[in-house]
């Protein structure tokens, strides 16, 4: 696989890994020198036609999202044999599992990678997309701009669009059993509170170098996320802040409704956490020895410029080997070809150049759209959040103010029931007006508690009013985004076919070209008067092709000298 040019576009140039449903590639982009991540879809799974939808939701649903701890997918297709592509970000870093494998994480590192994720995860959420496969493996550490521990998440290749319909087959349990929710574990559909389940598992990781539950046994580890409570953080490493391992059992709650309310929610603790924590960084200085690899090397592909510089070498030669103008037709035919060839294939490149540019604005503008929608929604969701708790803390005090009002409400009748019998029995006046102002006591109090109960309930329906403002501004912000993801897709797609379809016709032109190469030079390299030409069209070919970046063609299949 490695040489060969997927789509038109794309040049695999080193094997960096498998997933669960891919082969991925370190591949670079033969017009605008871009280095990606290229996944295949492996290829005993290219008949299971629910895994390739899967993979095609995995890049939608990560575009959609477009956040700055989620990989970005550049593009996505289909080859011309059937192979479904996925085009990533290209990421060098360590997985989040390297590094517990070394041991528990220091408190404050744990914290802070834990929040990037659940800020990732917010949004997310916010834009109907669940996870549903968080492990220590799909979290990259990367540096970027000197920070350290900059979250990447990985492989939404389980992610699923809340309005899209169930592609899995139903009570399919699908996931990491070390890191799946209960819900999950029972087959049922996975929301956000599994992610956040998983959050728990990872957070307990760091903490304490170890899982919660463990099994040789994937049956036996299932049942234990369905039903067994986990060890306290503290009982396995006693120096656990208690702050942290509250956290941590609140996300490992087997109900979900126990759990946090969402990422917004949990995301406003581990902030107050971090603040609570000493201000001393944990950073330290990079050991030289573990720092990232170099990017990879830029390509060794002359551009298509050359093509003329070799024509005319080669005319050159045919003058000097053929000073008469005797020339053979063959030989006169390929001097004409090289000439064309190398005309047609510099206003190609100018073609595709001005094609890529669209395609590249067209992206800059989709991203940059898809993210203002994206922190819109964000800051909505987030106040819808405050305002569901506080709805949910005014349903609570309601429901306690309910009770007190039974409470008065059968002392204040039995108050009213005395001072009748007492009326109508008459007796001592004193004895009565006490009887009386206890049932005017009774009755104020009734009166003062319903007035109570009256204000929490007028509360509760504000704030959950507001509420579903919100969260009908999100679904039209959502719609929004649905529609114009929808349409760019297009666009772009229609781009990319335009410039693929040139790159093949570049690839074509290119082999023509090597091919009537081989055909001058089988022919000149005996003659005693081109060999100074010959060795300088040599050199040109060994040394010019490091002076160009951009190229037309996805490589050089130069002559065989």
């Amino acid at each position: 696989m490695l040489g060969r040019v997927v789509a038109g576009r794309y040049r695999l140039e080193a094997r960096a890994g498998e997933g669960g449903m891919g082969v991925v590639y370190r591949a670079r982009h033969v017009l605008i020198d871009r280095v990606v991540a290229l996944k295949l879809i492996r290829p005993d799974l290219r008949g299971e036609t629910h895994l390739r939808a899967w993979m095609l939701r995995e890049a939608r649903a990560a575009n959609r999202v477009d956040h700055a701890h989620i990989i970005d997918i550049h593009d996505i297709g289909e080859t011309e044999e059937g192979e479904l592509y996925l085009v990533m970000e290209y990421l060098v870093g360590t997985s989040l599992s390297s590094e517990l494998a070394k041991g528990p994480t220091q408190l404050s590192r744990a914290v802070d990678i834990l929040e990037q994720m659940c800020a990732a995860l917010a949004r997310a959420h916010d834009l109907g997309v669940v996870h549903r496969d968080l492990k220590s493996d799909n979290i990259l550490l990367s540096t970027r701009g000197g920070r350290k521990d900059f979250v990447k998440i990985l492989d939404f290749g389980l992610a699923h669009l809340a309005m899209d319909p169930r592609l899995a087959p139903k009570g399919a349990v699908f996931g990491t059993p070390e890191y799946m929710s209960p819900e999950q574990a029972r087959g049922e559909e996975a929301g956000p509170p599994s992610d956040l389940y998983a959050l728990g598992v990872l957070f307990y990781e760091m903490l304490t170098g170890q899982l919660p539950f463990r099994s040789n046994d994937r049956d036996t580890l299932l049942e234990m996320q369905r039903t067994a409570p986990p060890p306290k953080p503290s009982a396995i490493k006693p120096d656990v802040l208690p702050q942290a391992e509250l956290i941590v059992l609140k996300l490992l709650e087997k109900e979900r409704r126990k759990r946090y309310q969402d990422a917004h929610h949990l995301h406003e603790e581990l902030k107050a956490l971090q603040r609570s924590l000493p201000s001393t960084p944990w950073e330290v200085q990079a050991d030289p020895q573990n720092a990232a690899p170099p990017p990879p090397p830029p390509p060794q592909s002359p551009g298509v410029i050359e093509w003329a510089n070799r024509a005319a070498l080669f005319s050159r030669m045919v003058s000097r080997v053929y000073p008469t103008g005797n020339t053979p037709p063959e030989v006169q035919t390929g001097i004409v070809q090289a000439w064309d060839l190398a005309s047609r294939a510099t206003r190609l490149e100018g073609e595709v150049a001005s094609h890529t540019r669209k395609l590249e604005s067209l992206e800059r503008r989709g991203r940059a759209l898809r993210a203002e929608i994206g922190r819109k929604v964000e800051e909505l969701a987030h106040e819808e959040s405050r305002a569901l708790r506080d709805a949910a803390a005014e349903q609570h005090e309601a429901a306690k103010l309910r009770e007190l009002v039974q409470v008065a409400e059968r002392a204040a009748g039995t108050a009213k029931a005395q001072a009748d019998q007492a009326a109508q029995q008459g007796g001592n006046p004193t004895t009565l007006r006490a009887i009386y102002e206890r049932a005017g006591a009774a009755a104020a109090l009734l009166e003062a508690r319903r007035e109570a109960l009256g204000e929490r309930e007028q509360k509760a329906a504000i704030k959950d009013q507001q509420a579903r403002d919100l969260r009908r501004q999100i679904d039209e912000l959502r719609a929004q985004l649905a529609r114009y993801a929808e349409a760019l897709e297009e666009d772009l797609a229609a781009g990319r076919e335009k410039v693929a379809s040139r790159t093949r016709e570049g690839i074509n032109f290119e082999k023509a070209f090597s091919d009537v190469t081989t055909l001058l030079l089988n022919h000149l390299k005996q003659k005693p008067e081109a060999r100074d030409l010959l060795q300088e069209l040599m050199t040109n070919i060994h040394t010019g092709s490091s002076n160009q970046k951009n190229n037309m063609v996805p490589e050089s299949r130069g002559p065989n000298l």
